[in-house]
């Protein structure tokens, strides 16, 4: 048997198995789980992200709470502006020391305000988002086993055609089942395609006048182009 039949039967025998790890790879068992597990991953950092957010503005707002009462505290001082005017005091000093006082203790206030919407957004964010996560972890168990089964079945599977695969691969020549096999990591099939016209049939790349002679000997070429095997009947 010519080692171009061989290869054929290889090749034909290797569909079998591309058929396999791709119905693994699209299958809705790899699917649900892959994407539980990265959205479990995902949302671990994204708590933590808003854990640290929440102490961050816990901490704002301790200082603006306390710098907000501590001008609170030196208003109380202009309750006896009476007092300090008998006394030969500048009114409008005071007047222009109190207004401003005032006017802080207003943006401090709308600072304040605007930090507890910021602070319970995060916190329902954060409740939110954890109750996703606890939903997640529930199922994450049962979509493994459903993956891991799945992928069991899958896997025999191959190994069986695997195993044909070795067996036709004995006649096949060393170098040019390397080759191939690194064609085929390459996710490149079908690896060996016929010449049609003088040229690949899955490109369409005309064959050189060197490559035109080895076929004419019963031997592959490679495409210049895709890299495919190049055979003739």
């Amino acid at each position: 048997m010519s080692q171009i039949t061989q290869l054929l039967n290889y090749q034909k025998k290797d569909s079998e198995l591309l058929a396999l790890e791709e119905e693994l790879a699209n299958s809705d068992e790899r699917k649900k789980y892959l994407q539980t597990q990265n959205f479990l991953k995902k949302a671990s950092e994204k708590l933590d992200q808003l854990e640290g957010k929440s102490q961050e503005l816990a901490s704002l707002f301790e200082r603006l709470t306390g710098k907000y009462e501590e001008i609170a505290e030196t208003l109380k001082d202009y309750e006896h502006i009476d007092e300090l005017v008998a006394g030969g005091a500048d009114i409008s000093f005071y007047q222009r020391s109190a207004q401003q006082l005032t006017d802080s203790l207003k943006s401090l206030k709308g600072e304040v305000n605007n930090l507890i919407s910021v602070a319970k957004e995060t916190q329902d964010e954060y409740l939110a988002l954890k109750k996703k996560v606890l939903a997640a972890q529930k199922q994450y168990p049962d979509l493994k086993n459903a993956y891991q089964e799945y992928k069991k079945t899958r896997q025999e599977a191959a190994a069986k055609v695997s195993a044909e695969l070795e067996n036709i691969a004995k006649d096949i020549d060393e170098g040019v089942l390397k080759k191939y096999k690194a064609k085929r990591a390459e996710r490149i099939f079908p690896i060996l395609c016929e010449i049609k016209s003088d040229r690949c049939s899955k490109c369409g790349m005309e064959l050189s006048l060197a490559d035109k002679e080895t076929v004419s000997e019963g031997r592959v070429v490679e495409c210049e182009n895709c890299h495919r095997f190049l055979y003739k009947v």
